[in-house]
């Protein structure tokens, strides 16, 4: 039986984006929300690295803020570990913090400027009461050499750092807690090339030492296929398809799932008929009815304006398209 860590069940988030209420009154308009996420359903496994993928404005980062703990979900809930995370409060919600934490985007923002490195590694060790006095010291040195970095490390500031080195620092500061999760949020967009790879590697590397289970945010479909087990497409807030990753990239199931691989440079030079990538993301203040996708996928059918596809079982995992309904699954 599969050890689920963390199971997401309908999770939705909107944004009150209207306009003040004498404003409203005045040009006689009604109130505006934004969907960010809408109706999002899936579950991670121990040890696995689950990656949530799709075009910038799809919801990404709204469902990793939810599962951190630093938005509320609108509807939905959130269970780490079986437990319910809304309904935990006080030392119970203490403890299980503990067990998760983030690595965001931006190294050069997520790093407080005014502190040493020795204190921001240090900070979470003291408030989780993972260790006191000289301790903590030698808890800190260790980790930075974990991640690649020397124990002397600790008495520099951040800006003394490259970007690399910067988020190899977020990374001991996101594992010192000694967490079970950790949520990555575009970890190696903001940094070259070949840092990149040394930054993905020192994950995979940690994951394999620490038994770690990843949620992997990226735009980058390189990155998600040489991390991920299993891989889940975002749409305009909906999570349109959720497959493992190999079979993905071979057999993708969803029309907007083919359209994000198309959009990829095909260095191998295969000769495969591919289809440019047409359109923009929509408004989501005014979504269009239906399937989201629908104004931009070269299948559409009157029907995918009409009525939301619902999820269901695929030869590859599961897929939300009118076009799979009648189609047989292996």
């Amino acid at each position: 039986m599969a050890d689920t860590v963390l199971q997401v069940a309908g999770l939705t988030r909107y944004f009150d984006v209207s306009k003040p209420w004498l404003n409203r009154v005045l040009e006689r308009e009604e109130r505006q929300f934004l969907t960010a996420v809408d109706d999002a359903s899936f579950e991670i496994e121990r040890g696995e690295t689950f990656a949530l993928v799709g075009e910038s404005g799809s919801g990404k980062s709204t469902i990793a803020k939810m599962i951190v703990g630093l938005l509320a979900p609108s509807r939905g809930t959130i269970a780490f570990d079986g437990e319910p995370m809304h309904i935990q409060q006080g030392a119970a919600m203490r403890n299980l913090r503990r067990r998760f934490q983030m690595i965001f985007q931006d190294p050069f923002a997520s790093l407080n400027p005014r502190w040493r490195v020795g204190e921001i590694i240090a900070e979470p060790i003291r408030t989780f009461g993972i260790a006191s006095g000289a301790e903590v010291e030698r808890e800190v040195a260790r980790l930075l050499e974990v991640v690649g970095l020397s124990a002397t490390d600790a008495g520099k500031f951040p800006h003394e750092f490259s970007g690399g080195q910067r988020q190899r620092i977020a990374i001991a500061r996101a594992l010192s807690s000694k967490p079970e999760f950790i949520v990555c949020d575009e970890p190696t967009s903001a940094l070259d090339v070949s840092v990149q790879a040394q930054i993905l590697n020192l994950m995979r590397d940690l994951q394999d030492e620490f038994g770690l289970t990843y949620l992997l945010i990226s735009h980058d479909l390189s990155v998600v296929r040489h991390m991920a087990n299993r891989i889940g497409v975002l749409y305009l807030g909906r999570l349109v398809e959720i497959a493992d990753s190999k079979r993905l990239f071979t057999d993708p199931q969803h029309p907007y799932t083919r359209m994000l691989l198309d959009a990829v440079p095909d260095l191998a030079l295969s000769g495969r008929r591919r289809t440019p990538v047409t359109g923009e993301i929509p408004n989501p203040i005014n979504p269009p009815s239906g399937c989201a996708f629908h104004p931009r996928c070269p299948h559409v059918m009157e029907r995918c304006k009409r009525e939301i596809p619902l999820s269901r079982p695929t030869a590859t995992g599961t897929a939300a398209c009118h076009l799979l309904e009648d189609a047989p699954v292996a």
